[in-house]
């Protein structure tokens, strides 16, 4: 069947896999806060939890090699005189930690050296924190570190703005002032754009250091909430919100030109929001529904997100981190790592794996990924510098060694990605092309997945069939044949209607000269009718669905037709050989024919039928006379 390939995709069986509840992280008191954010971060050494507590807010820290029930008393990190909203850890550090609070404060925190869980005393001993960032006068709900400079820090209030921290001195240096309460953010790859959602439905990219958006257009029409994540080093952000009937979408938007979306895809009419995580690493966008057990998963290709699979689970989750890909098990295969809230008591890790059975690296599925070192300082980044941070080798974590550092610029850029331009209609192709010339489809067009195949592509499958099967037989006589393509008049010929008018001075009425084709139960007799005078026919033609030989043979009763001269066959050529449609169009012409020869012939029958009847029924009358 033409137009039908399957895509072919190294993560086209990536499956989801849970962990034993002996893996797990339980007896957690995860926060009942409705505020929306992920409740959970994760960093190669800890997932940070909102903590439910009682006389001001707090946040806990928990290794990941301490996994099973943790103790009833945790040490925990307190400071905060309301509900710790959100939290997020440095990229560069992973001991330290921000956090935003329903107090409108920051604060800045640092992992004690050798922090666990398990202490000798009974009472546990509380973190305080390193830094705290005054400046908002509402609720912070979203603190988020810039992936590329060292010690900034972006954070989200309720008064409407967000604010650039340089962690080095604690100040705000940069405010960007919306209309609305923001629902998210996500930095750009190099840390100098950054976009937002907001409650007035619209979607912002903010030229950070000029203060002001450089687009601002309209997201998603619906009135819950919306999310958004920058896609890694690609010109593109991915939004999940709702529309005005409540269905969830998925939008995908051009940073250069965000006018308009690229595309906006419902996906379905829960009512949780959609939490969108991007891996740059295998191209994947992750959705988590709030509400929802299950994890959807995309790949991005040709501007297009390609639906992979579903990791399903009854257990539904509130909160859900990603890990960073330095931190995943490559002697697994595993690709990425997720921690989602169940029940509010408990942390699940979910492995997503591709199934292989290699015992070695896989490189093809392990690119370099954004190690531990900044590409610049605080300083130099609010000074105007741009850059992506250093990366690493991935091979060498595997192999147990000291990460091997590669600079960015040395791994390749993802290519800007262009929707697939439209294949050209046939009309328009004009040259013959040879068989043995005929292109291949691009691993491109044969790899992508569309829909399936209308009924025009069915048709022009079916006629490059029969063009193929007409070319071989008259392989020896040409050495090129026509593309299916080229459009061509039959070969006029004088019907056997016309012949017999001339034969017998007879005109054949015109409504027996238009009727239609004889139905499917007349064929096989108008086929098998033998002929009164038969005339030579000439020889079908490249690309007719029905031969010569089989027309002689169903003629069996007939006087077989002569030979045609070679005179009378015309050449077979790229010039002369018509398409399947004017060779249909001539075998209709032919049947056509036949049935009106038929017809005539039943008229005549029924004449002398007639005549005979009256004749007995005089003889008749004599005899009893």
């Amino acid at each position: 069947m033409s137009g039908r390939f399957v895509r072919n995709s190294k993560y086209r069986h990536v499956f989801g896999r849970s962990a034993k509840k002996e893996q797990c992280y339980d007896n957690l008191r995860i926060s009942n806060n409705a505020w929306d954010t992920n409740l959970v971060k994760a960093n190669p050494k800890y997932i940070s939890v909102n903590w439910q507590a009682s006389g001001g807010g707090a946040f806990a820290v928990i290794p990941l090699d301490e996994r099973g029930k943790l103790p009833e008393h945790l040490p925990l990190f307190r400071g905060h005189t309301a509900a710790v909203l959100d939290t997020d850890w440095s990229p560069f550090d992973d001991s330290l930690i921000a956090s935003g609070s329903d107090d409108g404060k920051v604060f800045v925190w640092q992992v004690p050296e050798g922090f666990t869980l398990h202490t000798d005393g009974d009472e546990s001993h509380d973190v305080k924190p390193v830094g705290k960032l005054m400046g908002h006068s509402r609720k912070v709900g979203h603190v988020l570190f810039n992936p590329s400079a060292e010690n900034v820090l972006a954070s989200a209030s309720g008064d409407f703005t967000i604010k650039i921290w340089d962690l080095q001195d604690g100040k705000s240096k940069l405010s960007l002032k919306h209309n609305d309460i923001v629902q998210s953010l996500s930095w750009s790859a190099d840390g100098s754009m950054l976009v937002t959602t907001s409650r007035d439905k619209k979607l912002r990219f903010w030229d950070v250091r000029q203060q002001r958006p450089a687009h601002e257009v309209s997201g998603h029409s619906g009135a819950k909430n919306s999310r958004v994540v920058w896609m890694g080093e690609h010109d593109r952000v991915a939004t999940t919100g709702f529309s005005r009937m409540s269905d969830r979408q998925l939008g995908l938007w051009d940073t250069r030109n965000p006018t308009k979306a690229i595309s906006i895809e419902d996906l379905d009419q829960t009512a949780g929001v959609c939490m969108p995580f991007w891996d740059e690493g295998t191209q994947m966008l992750y959705l988590a529904g709030k509400g929802d057990g299950n994890i959807r998963y995309y790949e991005y290709e040709n501007d297009k997100f390609q639906y992979l699979s579903e990791y399903k689970s009854g257990e539904p989750q509130r909160g859900i981190a990603f890990l960073p890909k330095r931190g995943v098990n490559t002697h697994e295969n595993e690709v990425a790592r997720a921690y989602k809230t169940t029940h509010d008591t408990m942390v699940e890790p979910i492995s997503f794996i591709v199934p292989r059975r290699a015992e070695v690296f896989q490189d093809d599925i392990y690119p370099p990924t954004v190690g531990s070192k900044p590409a610049m300082s605080a300083g130099d980044w609010f000074g105007g510098k741009e850059g992506l941070p250093p990366k690493i080798s991935l091979e060498s974590l595997y192999e147990g060694e000291e990460p091997v550092e590669i600079s960015a610029d040395s791994v390749p850029k993802p290519t800007r990605t262009e929707t697939a331009p439209a294949p050209a209609p046939a009309a328009a192709v004009a040259k013959p092309v040879r068989r043995e010339e005929t292109p291949t489809p691009t691993p491109a067009a044969t790899t992508s997945r569309g829909p399936p195949p209308s009924m025009k592509d069915n048709k022009e499958s079916m006629s490059a069939m029969a063009s193929k099967f007409a070319d071989d037989e008259d392989e020896g006589s040409s050495d090129e044949t026509s593309s299916f393509e080229e459009v061509q008049k039959p070969v006029e010929r004088p019907s056997i209607a016309l012949r017999q008018e001339q034969k017998t001075g007879v005109r054949t009425p015109p409504h027996v000269q238009k009727d239609p084709s004889p139905p499917p139960t007349e064929r096989s007799s108008a086929l098998s009718a033998p002929e009164p005078e038969p005339e030579p026919e000439p020889k079908p033609q490249p690309g007719s669905t029905l031969s010569g030989e089989s027309l002689s043979s169903s003629n069996a009763t007939s006087t077989p037709a002569p030979e045609p001269r070679k005179s009378e066959v015309p050449a077979s050529s790229s010039a002369t050989a018509p398409t399947p449609t004017g060779a249909a169009a001539g075998l209709k012409d032919h049947l056509l024919d036949i049935k009106s020869l038929l017809q005539r012939q039943a008229e005549q029958i029924a004449d002398l039928t007639r005549e005979v009847g009256e004749l007995k029924a005089r003889l008749g009358e004599g005899g009893h006379q």
